[in-house]
Order: C-alpha cells, then structure tokens, then sequence
C-alpha cells in the first residue's frame, strides 16, 4: 500500500522537529534515562514517578510529534496522535490508582532482555541511524515514538505484576506499524520494533503463566 508522503518528507518531519523542540530532546532522554534508573535502584516514590514519566513520553509523541508535525504529510497521524494520548492516559492511571504498577529489575532473562531494549533504545538505535547516515536534525531522537516505544516496552518488562493488556495494547500496535519504516525507507534501526514486540509479548505471557499455576 502506498505511502501519503515520501522518503525525504519522512526525514524533514524529523528536521522539523528538532529544529523545533531543541533542547527539549535533552530533557526527554534524561527522563527515559532517569526511569530505568529508578527501576534499577528503586526509591519510595519511584512506581508512581516511573509511570507518570512513561505517560508524559506518550502525552509528547500523541501532541508534540504526530499532531503538530508528523499530520500535514499524513493525515493517519491524527489518528496515531489519539491513540498515543489514550496511551498516556492510561498509563497515568497505571501510575497513580490504586494498584498501581511496581517496577523492579530482576535477575532473570526477562530483566536482562529489559535492560537490552532500554540499552538498544537510549545508545544502540542512535547509532545504527549514524552509521546509516541519518544525521541530526533530520534524524529520530529519544522521544519521538520508534525509540520510545522501545524504551516503554523495556520498562513494562520491569513491572512486578502483569501489566493490563490495555496498557500494552497501543504499544504493541506501534511497534508493528512503526517497524515498516525500515523497508520503505532503510530505518533499519527500527528493526528494533518487532524484536522488542517479540520479548513484550514473551514475557507479557509468562508472567500470566507463573501467576496462574
């Protein structure tokens, strides 16, 4: 199916962003950073911080990058645009009701393949696109959706319970649609999408299955 828009449109919505928003993209790399750090070396008030900085990601990606730059060279970002605000919406509430999630690492091939995804989001998705000559400003930064919704599902990896299928559903989603960018436009940093849906969905179920044996 053809695509609104072409490869150089694609990269000079990734231009226009950045020119835009900088140095915001500091501030929203230091958060992502920030949350699997609290993750790692928990505090009192981490869960609810943890959440609360995944829903304000999403609440940006839905309104700063689909809804502001990304619609006017495709108008199924408005679309995208109101899933990633329902997203952030429910994680916020993930974050502050009353069974909020818990995020801890574990010792486990689950917390390991976590910490993978957040490793490959924050330093390896950057510079695969280096390497590949996607240069900055026409080029994703932590904070647009591919590397964030790798980030997000990495930190989802870390809750100590099961997180609702609701709350995973929009990522999963997007970690499917995004992923196609690498075969239209040589984004092959995004093949990072479907590896990161796959070790989501793993370790989604087998927390379903330890809970219910």
């Amino acid at each position: 199916m053809p695509l609104p828009f072409s490869r150089d449109q694609f990269f000079a919505v990734f231009a226009a962003y950045n020119d835009a928003v900088a140095p915001v993209q500091i501030l929203l790399i230091a958060l992502g950073i920030g949350a699997a750090a609290l993750a790692l070396w928990p505090l009192r008030w981490s869960d609810r911080a943890i959440g609360l900085v995944l829903a304000g990601l999403w609440l940006w990606m839905g309104v700063e990058y689909h809804w502001r730059f990304f619609r006017p060279v495709n108008p199924a970002a408005m679309l995208f645009g109101a899933a990633f605000v329902v997203e952030a919406v429910l994680l916020a509430w993930a974050a502050a009701g009353q069974r909020r999630l818990a995020f801890r690492a574990p010792r486990s091939l689950r917390g390991g393949l976590a910490l993978a995804l957040l490793v490959y989001a924050f330093a390896v998705y950057p510079a695969i696109g280096w390497a590949l000559g996607h240069r900055y400003p026409a080029a994703p930064t932590f904070g647009v959706p591919c590397p964030t919704t790798i980030a997000t599902l990495g930190l989802l990896l870390w809750s100590v319970e099961r997180p609702a299928f609701a709350v995973m559903l929009i990522p999963w989603a997007w970690a499917l649609i995004g992923s196609t960018a690498a075969f239209r436009f040589g984004m092959w940093e995004d093949l990072g999408l479907p590896v990161a849906l796959v070790i989501s969905l793993g370790g989604w179920f087998a927390q379903r299955s330890r809970k219910t044996t």
